[in-house]
């Protein structure tokens, strides 16, 4: 009997942390899900075993420095984006001919869902980390040449609508934004400059952000080929600053 939990991968950690990675799967299961109508269709390609490092990282870095654990939830999927894309609407996210598609769908939000509630409950807060890729050589004129890219729908993910001026600068995003400069790792947007205008984040970062959810944070990081699959050198580098300052901001 064919299950809906068989595609779809969830692991609970015990931090306050959650990476998501809806672009990652290569298998089109062609016997058993209907191809999308329409809509980008390609994969992030190695955004899966970037999470999966990542995730581990943290939990190492974090053991080296103070002995206690910390390791996030992740969630991904198997399933080709040309059949399902995980970060769209459901309305848009497969072919309404497709019964399992639908169930799916369901279960990789439904996991996320769960995920963030039990986040909120045991540490008051929670931060999701949208992982996704693009290819340098396809960026749009006029764009800067930077490797990462992170989007916060310009803050409204990650601040309350009333926050303070210390909030603006003292956040999640930012911290990252600024290490990663440090480390000179080109990333968008500039620091310290605070307006976002190269990526505002997809649907799963509207969705489970904070001006949606009170205490869920959500951030959608782009990855550049170079970084994950061109580069092996850049990788670590990322994958160690990346690592050091969620665990500094978020454990």
């Amino acid at each position: 009997m064919i299950n809906d939990k068989d595609f779809v991968y969830c692991e609970r950690g015990n931090a306050p942390i959650i990476f998501t990675v809806p672009h990652g799967g290569k298998k089109k299961f062609e016997d058993l899900l209907v191809e999308r109508d329409s809509g980008i269709k390609g994969i992030d390609k190695n955004t899966i075993s970037f999470a999966l490092l990542l995730q581990k990282t943290i939990s190492d870095f974090n053991l080296k420095k103070t002995e206690t654990k910390c390791y996030p939830s992740i969630i991904y999927s198997d399933v080709h984006r040309s059949r399902i894309d995980f970060n769209r609407p459901p309305e848009d996210a497969y072919s309404a001919k497709c019964e399992l598609c639908e169930k799916i769908y369901a279960q990789f939000h439904d996991n996320i869902e769960n995920l963030i509630k039990h986040n909120i409950k045991r540490r008051n807060i929670s931060y999701l980390f949208d992982i996704h890729g693009f290819e340098k050589s396809k960026r749009p004129p006029g764009f800067m040449d930077v490797e990462i890219v992170v989007g916060t729908q310009n803050l409204r993910s990650i601040l309350p609508q009333n926050h303070s001026k210390e909030e603006k600068m003292d956040n999640i995003r930012n911290a990252i934004v600024k290490d990663l400069h440090e480390n000179d790792i080109l990333t968008a947007p500039i620091w310290p400059r605070q307006k976002e205008y190269v990526l505002t984040g997809g649907y799963i970062v509207q969705k489970y952000g904070i001006e949606n959810l009170n205490y869920s944070k959500s951030l959608q990081i782009e990855l550049s080929d170079d970084i994950r699959y061109k580069n092996k050198g850049l990788r670590e580098k990322v994958i160690k600053t990346l690592s050091e300052v969620i665990s500094n901001y978020c454990c």
